[in-house]
């Protein structure tokens, strides 16, 4: 089946966006023209790739099990383009990690690792969650300790520290505050329903709510984040996720409970690629950066 480039290109740009507006500013067209695409796209395949909410976009089967594939031949691609036209000597990494940690975690401290290895070329991919990949097309990654990389060993990174989060003006603060979350609505992750009932019980938090799961649902952290903003309830989120909303004060928490659950990130670095300068730099930075931080983070607030 010929499938067109343009077309997969809105699809991949939208996928990874999960909104058309940002696609169609990546890609410099209109964000009808992508809609365009991906109509055209879906009616060659016979089948719907994406969910139209309210607020973006959320992917189909179908469109998760599309997603991989796109985004792994269109590295291929890119690497192949950049070999024929480029003949500057240039480091090439290609890593992937779990989109909520490469917005909220990896990406405002990059600036720090390039700064150092300026002939390094990051390509840095979605590593999608619990979606089977045939052929995993990265040098190095990060992904959940449980995460499936065959011949790969993962070595222990950081834990996943979760927070609840509320509104300045929620008018459920000051009962969360003092652990009263009975009256209040817990916004759900569609991908991690049960999560609350484990914060809660490992907080030793005892007056919840009756029923933990009847929250608003929310495929993205950065969707629920919004809700949070907008004061429909409370958000678990990783902390790193909402550490600049914290800090300016657009957000609060709800509750000075601070969760290190089971679930952690792991280093995954591709088979064959271990005495690679630009892989092991990359994986040294990023262990030394979570070492340092946690360091600090475990220093008492009065400490000189």
């Amino acid at each position: 089946m010929h499938l067109p480039l343009n077309a997969l290109r809105a699809f991949e740009a939208s996928a990874r966006h999960l909104n058309l507006t940002r696609a169609a500013q990546e890609l410099h067209v209109t964000q009808t023209a992508v809609s365009q695409h991906i109509r055209k796209l879906e009616d060659r395949l016979g089948k719907p790739l994406f969910r139209r909410l309210p607020r973006g976009l959320a992917l189909t089967d179908e469109g998760q099990a599309l997603l991989p594939v796109v985004t792994e031949s269109f590295s291929n691609l890119a690497r192949a383009l950049e070999k024929l036209g480029d003949t500057r000597p240039r480091e090439v990494l290609t890593v992937g990690a779990v989109g909520t940690f490469a917005v909220g975690w990896l990406l405002p401290r990059l600036p720090a690792f390039l700064a150092q290895h300026k002939g390094c070329s990051l390509h840095l991919q979605v590593y999608p969650t619990q979606i089977y990949m045939a052929e995993i097309p990265f040098d190095v990654a990060v992904q959940y300790d449980d995460a499936a990389w065959p011949g790969v060993v993962p070595a222990p990174l950081m834990p996943e520290v979760c927070v609840a989060v509320c509104a300045p003006q929620s008018r459920h603060r000051r009962a969360t505050e003092r652990g009263d979350f009975r009256a209040v609505p817990l916004l759900q992750l569609s991908s991690r329903l049960g999560a609350w009932d484990d914060w809660l019980a490992r907080a030793g938090i005892t007056r919840i709510p009756g029923h933990t799961l009847g929250g608003h649902r929310f495929d993205l952290f950065s969707m629920l984040v919004e809700a949070v903003r907008a004061d429909l309830g409370l958000g678990l989120v990783p902390r790193y996720f909402v550490e600049r909303e914290l800090q300016s004060g657009e957000l609060v928490l709800a509750h000075p409970h601070h969760d290190s659950g089971a679930r952690g990130y792991s280093l995954f670095v591709a088979p064959g690629r271990l005495e690679d300068r630009a892989v092991a730099a990359f994986a040294q930075w990023l262990r030394t950066t979570v070492a340092a931080e946690g360091a600090v983070a475990e220093m008492p607030s009065d400490a000189a």
